[in-house]
């Protein structure tokens, strides 16, 4: 499957919810099975759609933070209080419900193993979600290709599939995390925004041309790309993806 999916080839596929796991406080990952799912990339991502009684449709897009594996995809969702999708998501969606998605869409922001490393892998927040299907697909296809994953979070309490990194840390893969707005007692790591030094002393360096993703809110994004720029690392190998609000 290459390239870019076009939206008009694109039909809406009955997804039938298979489990629910609580991330954090504000955040869920729901795990999905959609027959005759064509399978997708690490880094791609769906529309979902949602319809009222009345009729009203609304659609947001996710990505998918799950490695490629048969029918099932995995999204995960951070629940924004006033929004009009991701309440229903993460609070009424129980196992053997249904909803309607389209895709797999996007074929820029994708690594697969074949392409190798070294990987700098730059996430904020729930930017870490396409970043963590390139680390499960990494870890499934025993891939040794050497990443580093700078993972900004306002506290430990927030950082997203923090246990299962905890687990496959180690074997080429380096996670590093940033703790922005409170750290534990005793924490030694980050406690500040993602900088250029903090870039420098994490990530390979430019002359190890490694190909590198960001992902995580617009600012965040823009402030960690200038930076590698900055540092000289090729804007070529930089890939970004961001999100800003969208009515959740």
């Amino acid at each position: 499957m290459a390239g870019t999916a076009v939206l008009g080839r694109l039909t809406w596929k009955a997804a039938k919810v298979v489990d629910v796991v609580v991330e954090t406080r504000h955040v869920k990952t729901i795990t999905f099975d959609v027959p005759d799912w064509p399978g997708h990339r690490a880094g791609q991502h769906v529309d979902i759609r949602l319809t009222a009684e009345d009729g009203y449709q609304a659609e947001r897009s996710y990505s998918i933070a799950s490695a490629p594996d048969g029918s099932h995809l995995g999204l995960t969702v951070v629940r924004i209080d006033d929004g009009e999708v991701s309440p229903y998501l993460t609070d009424e969606l129980r196992p053997g419900d249904q909803i309607e998605l389209r895709g797999p869409i996007g074929g820029y922001f994708v690594w697969e193993p074949a392409q190798g490393g070294p990987l700098l892998l730059v996430a904020g927040g729930s930017g870490i979600a396409p970043l963590m299907a390139m680390i499960r697909l990494r870890a499934a296809a025993k891939s040794d290709a050497q990443t580093r994953l700078l993972f900004s979070s306002r506290s430990w309490d927030d950082i997203i599939y923090r246990e299962e990194l905890d687990r496959l840390n180690g074997g080429g893969l380096r996670v590093v995390n940033v703790l922005t707005d409170r750290q534990p007692p005793g924490w030694t790591g980050y406690a500040r925004r993602v900088d250029a030094e903090m870039l420098a002393e994490v990530g390979p360096s430019p002359s190890e041309r490694p190909r590198v993703y960001v992902c995580g809110p617009t600012p965040f994004v823009e402030a960690v790309a200038e930076a590698l720029v900055r540092l000289g690392h090729d804007p070529r190998a930089i890939k970004t993806e961001r999100f800003g609000p969208t009515g959740g």
